[in-house]
């Protein structure tokens, strides 16, 4: 998003909190000492968690000590002239680490061939084709700043974690020491990705599945799902609840009236230009804050699969809990991150180190 872009959506924004003034955000959870939330759910059925291996916080130490500067060199540059970049790169390695574990195959382009054989990537599924190109442009840019100094040493898998931390910190979330190890998948398979990434209109059921099959748990999935305070979702994932809730001809009753009404103004029924993007958090959309929280507990949650988490009796003790207190929520978010950075890493020869994060290496 350019400048001018950046501008005209900020106008939509402010057009939307204007006709929401909900007031009482934040004001309906006090805030209170931070306590350790409760346990995560037991896994979901009997899906074994998948293996995870050892990473290290100085794994470049002596091959590549200034990465994390590198990295953060670029990022910082994309965010001052690309503020949607930001959320698109934290939700680029969530998509990544749920496919497969977190190993770069999302950043793996679609081959150019137009033969029917040609396999799919990840990037082919529907379930990505949303991801923003500044995303993608982000990680190669900081690939190649990386590669400029350390050629051949460092993954895109950890570039891209890199990347989400840097984002996370500079739209006023927490700094935390992002551990490094990870090796670059050698494919990308589209027929993976089905099944594997939560979807806008999720049950918590379904959500625990998804997350029980990454080794992940309630309290994982709520903390990880604040994500959510920053960044944007296309028209097309709250149509169903805006107009048509479960096939009513009307919109989801749980949704506040004022932000269906708001959100109306953005999204045609029909017609609309399917680029035209609403904020998951209607209350600070720029902000890495606990505001997300607060909003669930005003009926203010943008997907179904947000709102979901606090009208279900296990995770709403746990949105409640983070709603009224900033901290608490960074400590958790922090926490799940570091675990989701962790699913099934490719080491050794189950992987490669991409120079360029899109190709994968050509045989020696």
């Amino acid at each position: 998003m350019g400048s001018s872009g950046g501008i005209r959506f900020r106008r939509r924004v402010g057009l939307v909190l204007l006709l929401l003034v909900v007031a009482s955000l934040g004001g309906t959870a006090r805030a209170r000492e931070a306590q350790p939330l409760p346990e995560a759910a037991a896994a979901v059925g009997t899906r074994r968690a998948p293996e995870r291996h050892g990473l290290a916080l100085d794994f470049y130490a002596k091959t590549c000590p200034a990465v994390d500067q590198i990295v953060a060199n670029v990022t910082a540059a994309r965010y001052r002239d690309f503020p949607a970049a930001g959320p698109a790169v934290l939700r680029l390695f969530h998509h990544d680490c749920f496919v497969e574990g977190c190993d770069a195959s999302i950043l793996i382009a679609p081959t150019a061939s137009a033969a029917a054989a040609a396999p799919k990537v990840e990037r082919d599924m529907e379930e990505n084709r949303n991801l923003a190109q500044e995303a993608f442009d982000t990680v190669e840019l900081a690939k190649a700043a990386v590669e400029s100094r350390c050629p051949g040493v460092v993954s895109c898998a950890d570039v891209l974690a890199l990347a989400a931390r840097d984002y996370v910190q500079q739209a006023g979330g927490p700094y935390y020491a992002v551990k490094k190890g990870r090796k670059d998948s050698k494919v990308s398979l589209a027929g993976k990705v089905r099944g594997s990434l939560p979807r806008a209109n999720s049950t918590v059921d379904e959500l625990l599945r998804v997350f029980a099959g990454k080794g992940l748990g309630a309290a994982d999935l709520v903390a990880l799902s604040g994500a959510h305070t920053v960044g944007f979702a296309h028209c097309v994932h709250v149509l169903g609840r805006i107009y048509d809730f479960r096939g009513t001809r009307r919109p989801d009753p749980l949704m506040d009236a004022r932000l269906v009404k708001a959100l109306r103004m953005s999204c045609p029924s029909s017609g609309g230009s399917a680029r035209v993007v609403v904020p998951f958090d209607v209350s600070t959309p720029f902000q890495f804050d606990h505001a997300y929280y607060a909003n669930l507990q005003a009926r203010l949650g943008l997907l179904g699969s947000d709102q979901a988490l606090f009208l279900d009796p296990r995770t709403r003790p746990l949105v409640q809990e983070l709603a009224g207190n900033k901290t608490r929520f960074f400590q958790a978010f922090v926490a799940s991150m570091d675990r989701m950075g962790a699913i099934r890493i490719k080491k050794g020869r189950k992987g490669e180190v991409r120079k360029v994060c899109s190709q994968h290496l050509l045989p020696v």
